[in-house]
Formats: C-alpha cells, sequence, structure tokens
C-alpha cells in the first residue's frame, strides 16, 4: 500500500468529492484519481467509498479506514522530518514556536536563555495558532511552544503565566470613561467574539459571560490581534483578549480591566514527552526564571 493511496483516499474523505479533491487539494485529472482510489479498494479488499450524484460518501469501512489512513500520514511526515533534521549539519538545531501575539513578550527572553548558555546552536523561530502548534509538537516539527494547553496526551505541559482578559475598546467609546467593566455594561454593544480556531480562548471568553449571567450574540468572531484590533476601529465594537493585546494597541484603542470574577487563559510551554533533546532540559530547567519574569511583567500592568 502506498502513501499516496492513502494521501489520495484522506483527500477525497475529506472534500466529499472526487472533483473536488482532485482540483482543488490534489491538482491531478480525476479519471487519475478515480483510478487511484479504485486500486485502493481493491487492494484493501473491500469499498471505502460510495459514489452518487451528491458527491462521495465513506461506507463503514471507510470511516474505520480513514483513522488509520491520517495516522499512517502523520508518523510517515514525523519520520521523513525527523531523517532531515538527522541529516542536517552537526550544529544542533532548536526550534521554538510561538502563538501568535506572544511573540513580543516571550522571544527575547526565550532567546536570552538559549544564547547564554549555547552559543553554538540554531534557533529556529515560528508563530501560529495554539492547535497547529500542538500539532507540530506531536509531529516533531518543534521543540517546544509557547502556546494554550491544548488536549493532546503526547504533550507534557508547564504553566508560564495566567494571562487575564481585558476588554479592548475605541478611545472615544461611552465604556472608556469607566476604569473597570462590568459584563453587563457589554450588552448592546457591537461584541467580537472568539471563533473555534482559537478554542481555550474562547472557552474562557464564553465561560466567563455565562458565569456573569450575561448572554451576548456576537456580531463578529475573530481568530488573531490584528483582526480584533481591525474590528475594534472600524465597528466601533468591543473585544475580550488576553491582557498581552495591550503590546499591540495604537493610541485609538484602549483596554479596561473586568470586574466579578476575572477571567485568564494560562499561557504554557508544551513539549512532546518523547524529546530527549539535551537543549530542551537545559531549556525546561529555566522555565521558573521564565514565570518569575511573566509575574513581574504581570505585576507592572496593574
Amino acid at each position: 500500500m502506498e502513501l499516496r493511496h492513502l494521501r489520495y483516499f484522506v483527500a477525497v474523505a475529506e472534500a466529499g468529492s472526487l472533483k473536488l479533491a482532485a482540483e482543488k487539494r490534489l491538482h491531478t485529472a480525476q479519471p487519475s484519481l478515480s483510478r487511484q482510489i479504485r486500486d485502493l479498494e481493491r487492494e484493501v479488499g473491500v469499498p471505502l467509498m460510495s459514489r452518487s450524484v451528491r458527491g462521495v460518501e465513506l461506507t463503514p469501512a471507510g470511516r474505520a479506514f480513514l483513522d488509520h489512513a491520517r495516522l499512517s500520514l502523520t508518523q510517515a511526515a514525523a519520520a521523513a522530518e525527523a531523517a532531515r533534521r538527522a541529516a542536517q549539519p552537526t550544529k544542533p538545531i532548536f526550534a521554538v514556536g510561538f502563538l501568535t501575539g506572544q511573540e513580543v513578550a516571550w522571544l527575547p527572553r526565550a532567546t536570552r536563555i538559549l544564547s547564554d548558555e549555547l552559543t553554538n546552536i540554531e534557533i529556529r523561530v515560528s508563530s501560529g495558532f495554539s492547535t497547529t502548534l500542538a500539532a507540530d509538537l506531536a509531529r516533531g516539527k518543534i521543540d517546544i511552544a509557547f502556546l494554550r494547553p491544548e488536549p493532546d496526551p503526547d504533550l507534557v505541559y508547564k504553566l508560564v503565566a495566567k494571562e487575564p482578559l481585558v476588554a479592548i475598546l475605541p478611545s472615544d467609546h461611552r465604556l472608556a470613561a469607566r476604569k473597570a467593566l462590568d459584563p453587563r455594561h457589554l450588552v448592546g454593544e457591537t461584541f467580537i467574539g472568539i471563533s473555534e480556531i482559537p478554542r481555550v480562548l474562547r472557552g474562557a471568553v464564553n465561560g466567563y459571560l455565562k458565569r456573569s449571567g450575561v448572554e451576548i450574540a456576537p456580531r463578529f468572531e475573530i481568530d488573531n490581534f490584528a483582526m480584533a484590533i481591525s474590528l475594534v476601529t472600524s465597528e466601533r465594537g468591543v473585544a475580550l483578549l488576553p491582557i498581552s493585546i495591550e503590546d499591540y494597541l495604537p493610541s485609538s484603542i484602549v483596554s479596561r480591566r473586568l470586574e466579578g470574577d476575572q477571567p485568564a487563559v494560562d499561557l504554557v510551554i508544551g513539549y512532546h514527552r518523547a524529546n530527549a533533546s539535551p537543549i530542551l532540559k537545559m531549556f525546561l530547567s529555566r522555565i521558573d526564571d521564565l514565570s518569575a519574569q511573566g509575574s513581574r511583567r504581570r505585576a507592572r500592568r496593574q
């Protein structure tokens, strides 16, 4: 069984259409793709898909096969990544990922720890959504990440900081005159909610509103700081975001603390429990230093 057959099968299953999978994801001809799927079904020995005018649907056997196909592709990608890293020069490489919006606060500190003790390493830096970083950790693409605690049994998390949520709004908004906002003040405002992509943050915001007995239907949903700032400016909306947003706010937007049961989200360092890198071991020994820096930084914001 070839990996390309598995890739084709997963693409069709996720697209729900041979045509869409061929044109949009695989960039191949539909007849060729159909032959590859038939070859796979012959090799497996059972039908994996049923075709109809509505598209393609998985058979029970196909649904069972899909999870194993995805796992096989993930393991193959991890093996290839491990091989590429092993073939690189002897200079150690340490890959660090950051939740988008956290680079300003934590990249200088992380780099300082590594540079102080290991001057002959190459540091690779990337940023992205928390869910993406967790997936990269699981695949071995990065060594550590500053992210939200995403559920994955193979990942270990160490708390770096608890980030309180704050409200951001236009500086000339009627609520900006208040030092702190009660969640009931948000009723009737253009509320900017959190999309399903940053699910930990979404849970914290929605949980806070629910505990406060407030029901607010978001007018918009965002998944990053830049989008939030744009919508607050253009739509004169209000959003609840981690306090680290304050590093990015223009003068036309202000932040305000929240009253009551103040919500917060954890920022953690995550790593794969099977990662035996001595650089990682050294870095983890300095997490207390990072946490202390985070505490001092939060105290200055109060």
